[in-house]
């Protein structure tokens, strides 16, 4: 291939229409790729979080003494770890109010922990609608920015007597550059927004396993006092 028709000479002889699709595409793919790291740790952050959470609550330790030890946390708690903060912390006000029925009690724990539990999803799914519109709309675009090229291609032929491939050739090979970056933006966007929303979406049976389990565990303690 001759340096004509080097991507970099393709792309700088193009249209100033495909030139700027070309660089929504290739902003977008950065942004998605950024998300992709950031979204991926936090998902795991959280995951081992819930694991480490699950094994000290299951472990025998007394529900005051976890509170204790979680409120006094150097680092912010995450995850589960506010759900149960928050359902404990609202079983205990309520409590403290005195000749409240234990189904009260249960209920506005379950309410405290749902609040949280809907906060803590909506911070992990922030980033996950721009992902899916990456992953459905660059390919589109990339194919603006192919019809865009092929049509300026095939204009710029109109007052020749005799048109032949080479002509065309340059200006076509231009514009499918728009597709192959439409599809190198949405491909990894596809990919990454499946799996983190599988993930997500087994977290989140986690997150509402735990406040039905913890829960039992509410009203047993609401009944024996």
């Amino acid at each position: 291939m001759n340096s004509d028709l080097s991507i970099l000479q393709l792309i700088q002889n193009a249209s100033f229409i495909v030139q700027f699709v070309l660089l929504i595409l290739l902003v977008a793919s950065v942004i998605s790729w950024t998300f992709i790291f950031f979204k991926r740790k936090e998902l795991q952050q959280s995951i081992t979080i819930t694991d480490e959470f699950e094994a000290e609550f299951w472990s025998g330790i007394e529900l005051t003494e976890l509170y204790k030890k979680l409120s006094a946390k150097e680092f912010q708690p995450e995850g589960v770890e506010k759900i149960f903060l928050s359902g404990y912390n609202e079983f205990s006000r309520m409590r403290q109010k005195g000749n409240v029925d234990p189904s009260v009690l249960v209920e506005s724990a379950q309410r405290a922990m749902r609040i949280e539990l809907s906060r803590e999803l909506d911070r992990l799914d922030e980033s996950l609608p721009f992902l899916a519109t990456v992953a459905s709309t660059s390919p589109y675009v990339g194919l603006f920015g192919t019809v865009w090229g092929i049509m300026n291609a095939f204009r710029s032929l109109v007052h020749e007597h005799q048109a032949t491939l080479i002509q065309v050739a340059p200006g076509i090979a231009e514009a499918l550059i728009a597709t192959a970056m439409g599809l190198f933006a949405a491909i990894p966007a596809v990919i990454a927004y499946n799996r983190f929303s599988t993930r997500l979406d087994r977290l989140a049976g986690r997150y509402e396993l735990f406040i039905d389990e913890f829960s039992v565990l509410l009203q047993r303690l609401a009944h024996s006092k």
